[in-house]
């Protein structure tokens, strides 16, 4: 099987990618998973244990803002009109915070102002969707629409795309043809020539990144984007920051916590990653995650009398297994130039299992292949790629590959390493493992070397922070919910027992009404709090 790891790249996308943590509805990015049991334990909790314990702390930069950065954060903001109904503006930061010479990056800002409609007004609530690579600026006009009523009549609503991202100095790498070709590279090879190819198509979208970007590369680190969350909260004139992330964007979340504690406000993590875990330990727990809630769809597709993997989920993962093969060796025709290969067909299936709403669409899907017709599952590709009906990338995988091999070494250097791994990636995932095993060689060929290794997040002297975790997501496990919050000084977990990625503002009432009486009145939930 292959597709997965060109979401993961580095083995958080897109936690994400994850399309579904980036935009609420829909899946995206990024990243990190654990097997769940019915219980919501994580087979690979005493690994993360060992983990979290030899990982290094993640050390607070110094309360007083450094008179070098005056001029950041004393600039000024010219807000105007656009999108009808939302004001957007340009702030600037540092490329490099050790060396102010190298320039400045400017970064693109949306602000949704409160309704005010019976509630106090409360300041700016900044959130971010995840990725790393999805679109903050897109994501709140999303939210502004979509968020309950009172969470949107008590706060501005503002996004920033990080550095890299979207509309914030975009880091490019390939030509729309070149991205065709390389998302249908088949990322599970079984003989020397597939092993080639692969490789020489990481190089190839390395040396396209840095050909295009290469100035960039160094400085989209996620310590950097936190710290320019950090400028942004101090020209809003917010004395502390409130923050919704989700998937990858709990990351940042928590990265901030650990840099600026004294100046977190009301923080929420949906859909939390574990910054304790090392790459590999990423991989294969997100390969884990993943078959958890194939696992979960394969169990409400057998209840409908037309699921195209069986009638018993016995034979679900076998059919699937030979459906992926088929595709490998007979690709399908889907209307259009393009045809449907064993690596479109399975991201096509990833994407559908961030969202339960879009099983049926799978199922559908699933049953178009079997019949001959792989648009379907192309469709379903394409929209976790970012894709365009017209054949345009948006910049959502480059910015997820410069981010993730910034922030953490290659889970892999040689393919003789991934092939040693197998074998644990395929126990924890038969289905998904040998994709994420393969992807953990996405970074090795990287131009720029990581700055970021596994920390433990502690934030001490914080306020309050919610951190949520859902018991069947697929790309950022329930484990490293609780792992994180653990971590956290302050850190308050509140559990939906459910499926999908992320929770707030996904369906459920109880989630939401916990998540806005805390961000609202300040009011965390119940130690041990869980919704159905």
């Amino acid at each position: 099987m292959n597709g997965l790891r060109r979401a993961v790249t580095a083995s958080i996308l897109l936690a994400g990618l994850a399309l579904s943590g980036c935009t609420s509805p829909a899946p995206v990015q990024p990243s990190r998973s654990g097997t769940l049991g019915s219980t919501g334990t994580s087979s690979s909790s005493s690994a993360d244990a060992a983990s979290t314990a030899s990982a290094a702390p993640l050390q607070p930069l110094p309360a007083a803002i450094p008179a070098a950065l005056q001029r950041y954060y004393t600039q000024q903001l010219s807000w105007g009109s656009c999108d009808s109904g939302y004001e957007c503006a340009t702030m600037k930061v540092p490329t490099d915070y050790a060396h102010l010479a190298d320039g400045d990056i400017s970064l693109s800002v949306v602000r949704h102002p409160a309704g005010g409609q019976g509630f106090p007004r409360l300041g700016s609530l900044l959130i971010n969707p995840g990725g790393p690579g999805g679109s903050a600026v897109d994501y709140a006009e999303y939210a502004a629409l979509s968020f309950p009523a009172p969470l949107r009549d008590s706060y501005d609503i503002v996004g920033v795309d990080p550095r890299g991202v979207a509309r914030s100095s975009p880091v490019t790498c390939l030509s729309d043809q070149q991205m065709d070709a390389f998302t249908a590279v088949d990322s599970t090879p079984t003989t020397p020539a597939e092993v080639n190819a692969l490789v020489s198509a990481d190089k190839s979208f390395a040396q396209g990144c840095e050909q295009h970007s290469g100035m960039l590369l160094g400085h989209v680190s996620t310590i950097d984007s936190a710290r320019d969350m950090d400028v942004l909260r101090a020209l809003l004139g917010d004395p502390k920051l409130n923050y919704l992330g989700k998937s990858y964007g709990t990351f940042l979340g928590a990265t901030y916590a650990g840099l600026f504690p004294s100046r977190v406000g009301r923080m929420v993590l949906d859909g939390a990653m574990d910054p304790s875990l090392t790459p590999q330990q990423l991989n294969s727990e997100q390969a884990g995650g993943f078959e958890t809630a194939f696992d979960s769809f394969a169990s409400d597709c057998v209840k409908h009398t037309a699921c195209p993997l069986g009638s018993s989920t016995a034979q679900t993962g076998p059919r699937l297994d030979a459906l992926v093969a088929s595709l490998n060796a007979h690709p399908l025709p889907t209307g259009g130039s393009r045809q449907l290969d064993g690596a479109l067909g399975t991201t096509g299936v990833i994407a559908a299992l961030y969202d339960q709403t879009q099983w049926p669409q799978l199922r559908q899907a699933l049953l178009q292949a079997e019949a001959g017709d792989g648009s379907g599952l192309l469709a379903l590709s394409d929209q976790y790629y970012e894709r365009s009906g017209s054949g345009h990338y948006s910049n959502l995988m480059y910015a997820n590959s410069a981010v993730n091999c910034l922030d953490l070494p290659p889970a892999a250097t040689t393919p003789q390493q991934v092939e040693q791994q197998l074998p644990a990636f395929e126990k924890a995932s038969p289905r998904f493992g040998a994709s994420l095993a393969w992807a953990g060689l996405s970074c090795a060929y990287w131009p720029v070397p990581a700055t970021g290794e596994p920390n433990t997040i502690k934030a001490a002297g914080a306020a309050p922070i919610v951190v949520v975790g859902t018991t069947r997501d697929p790309a950022t496990p329930y484990a490293w919910a609780q792992s994180l919050a653990a971590q956290l000084e302050s850190g308050t977990l509140l559990t939906y027992n459910g499926d999908g990625h992320t929770a707030y503002a996904r369906g459920s009432d109880c989630i939401d009404t916990a998540v806005n009486l805390y961000l609202i009145q300040g009011k965390p939930p119940a130690k041990g709090t869980v919704c159905q």
